[in-house]
């Protein structure tokens, strides 16, 4: 390898060695350069320390201006800036650099916020339709409600986009004319009003007094989609799929709570003792059962329950002949109940694959959702008349919520995955056998013949899981004029309000128990900038960390 001069920024104090065994020197250069340096710590003249840096010319806007993001980015206090230790890195990277107070900080970051406003305002003019999600989150450090208001909209690019646009307080008593009041503010503030398509909300009672008084707002105005001629109003309001899911299996569960109850207390036994685990090993072991983990669920997610009956179900035999070793165990599960459990682990399958589908995707849309939805409905319809009258009794209370929640909504559903190329007929057929002859949206007068005999999309290469339906139309825009801009209207709306539930995961971090007093405009310039920052730069925000269930790995007892 020539030699030559390392133009990299050097690292400080790292020793490395030639390929020939000479003596250790620094990165840094000779023993001259590493003390001449060294000495320049200690000084207060940093400049020697980074000759790039420092040569480099010092915009204190610039500099002034990525600090704030930075503080957005990460939900950091404004505080941060006077860290001594700070203020020694900014030092070091420039002589002379300005000193930044917390007061600065805040000022920057609310002019980034009016900023980014205004370029996202602009962005929403040129938006056709957008969708909304909605859901209330309370600050327990400041005993107030807040309100967060995502929009979900496809670009110019065919790009899906997502973005916070309000995250407001809302006054007690909180009903449903405040909420809706404070919908309509946010959307007139946006210029956004008339280009409404859907609002999804949780199934509180107050949002269904909002979604009441707004619909009949839209109503007067006479010019939107959702609530015009295509459903009066039925699918401007939305419930959010993953609360009607879980809204199902809880009242299946209930059934049963009783032996869901046996099985987490067998679980919860077995775990709270080293002896019990390495006891309860040593008979699955004699039995010769291939499986090795247990499950104890976490009471707040349905589907860990799931995980904890399915897991347990592959230790029956091991629970009953562990009762009879230990005499203190009261709670194993008769035989009857365990037949119980496999038919309602059958039956609880299919809701773990819908929940997946959302969990798995960063931003699951209707097409993804609708051919799981109708597996649901064919697995309840199926048992509804079952012989068995406490399965009947379970199947009949969830059906209950299916058709209360899933009715109109599914229709929303259906035309999404008429638009998915790899299978439009399986919604083509569910739409038509719903409507028969009421004339709510008029398919056939738009492309969709020409769409329907371009047969089935097959996905190349196995590559099912990356297929990205916006590409798709966004290639075949030309050949379909009309029906690709109704595909930009429907595939932009969510099925679930976790958007504006993950915005509360960043609110629970700025308003911590030192921000407590923070005022309601600041916070929501610094949890909507903090949206609208990730999305400048292309960072992705992390993931609320969830409580997952508790794995209960059997002990090996080969040796023993």
């Amino acid at each position: 390898m020539a030699s030559g001069t390392n133009n990299n920024p050097p690292e400080l104090g790292v020793n490395s060695s030639n390929s020939n065994n000479q003596s250790q020197t620094t990165d840094l250069g000779d023993e001259h350069e590493f003390k001449k340096r060294k000495r320049a710590c200690k000084s207060k003249d940093t400049s020697s320390l980074f000759p790039i840096l420092a040569t480099s010319k010092y915009d204190p806007t610039t500099t002034r201006e990525l600090i704030s993001h930075w503080v957005l980015m990460h939900e950091h206090p404004f505080s941060i800036i006077e860290e001594h230790g700070l203020n020694l890195v900014f030092k070091s990277m420039q002589h002379g650099a300005e000193y930044i107070t917390r007061n600065t900080v805040k000022n920057d970051c609310m002019s980034v916020y009016e900023i980014e406003k205004k370029k996202l305002k602009n962005l929403l003019a040129g938006v056709k339709r957008i969708s909304i999600t909605t859901d209330l989150w309370k600050s327990k450090n400041q005993n107030i409600e807040y309100m967060v208001i995502t929009g979900h909209f496809v670009d110019a690019n065919w790009k899906l986009q997502k973005r916070v646009l309000s995250f407001v307080d809302i006054p007690p008593p909180r009903r449903g004319i405040e909420i809706a009041d404070s919908i309509l503010k946010c959307l007139r503030e946006w210029e956004i009003e008339e280009k409404i398509m859907t609002i999804f909300v949780d199934n509180a009672s107050a949002n269904d007094a909002a979604m009441k008084i707004l619909v009949a707002h839209y109503k007067r105005l006479e010019n939107l989609f959702c609530v015009g001629k295509f459903s009066d109003g039925k699918f401007f309001h939305v419930r959010c799929c993953a609360h009607i899911l879980n809204l199902m299996v809880q009242d299946g569960l209930s059934v049963i709570k009783d032996i869901v109850s046996k099985v987490h207390a067998s679980v919860s036994y077995i775990n709270a003792s080293d002896a019990r685990l390495k006891v309860f090993s040593q008979v699955v072991q004699q039995l010769h059962l291939p499986d090795r983990k247990l499950i104890l669920d976490c009471k707040t997610r349905w589907n860990s329950t799931y995980k904890m009956l399915s897991a347990a179900i592959s230790f029956k035999e091991a629970f009953s002949m562990y009762e009879v070793r230990d005499p203190l165990y009261k709670h194993c599960p008769s035989d009857d109940d365990w037949e119980k459990l496999e038919s309602i682990c059958k039956t609880l399958e299919a809701f773990d694959a819908c929940t997946n589908i959302i969990s798995g995707s960063d931003y699951p849309t209707s097409n993804l959702y609708f051919g799981e939805v109708q597996y649901i409905k064919q697995v309840l319809d199926r048992q509804f008349n079952d012989e068995r009258e406490w399965l009947r009794k379970m199947v009949t209370k969830m059906k209950e919520k299916f058709d209360k929640y899933w009715n109109e909504s599914n229709m929303l559903m259906c035309i999404g995955s008429i638009l998915d190329p790899r299978c439009p007929s399986r919604g083509f057929s569910y739409y038509y056998s719903r409507l028969k002859q009421k004339d709510v949206l008029d398919l056939k007068s738009l492309d969709l013949d020409v769409y329907l005999e371009e047969g089935i999309y097959l996905c190349k290469d196995n590559s099912a899981i990356s297929f990205n339906i916006l590409d798709w139309w966004k290639s075949d825009e030309a050949k379909f004029p009309v029906l690709s801009k109704m595909a930009s209207h429907f595939l932009a709306i969510p099925i679930t309000t976790v958007a504006s539930e993950a915005t509360f995961s960043a609110g629970g971090h700025v308003i911590d128990t030192y921000r407590a007093s923070l005022d309601p405009e600041i916070v929501q310039a610094l949890i909507c900038g903090g949206d609208w920052i990730h999305k400048l730069h292309g960072v992705k925000k992390k993931n609320k960390k969830e409580k997952k269930p508790q794995e209960i790995v059997l002990v090996d007892v080969s040796d023993i």
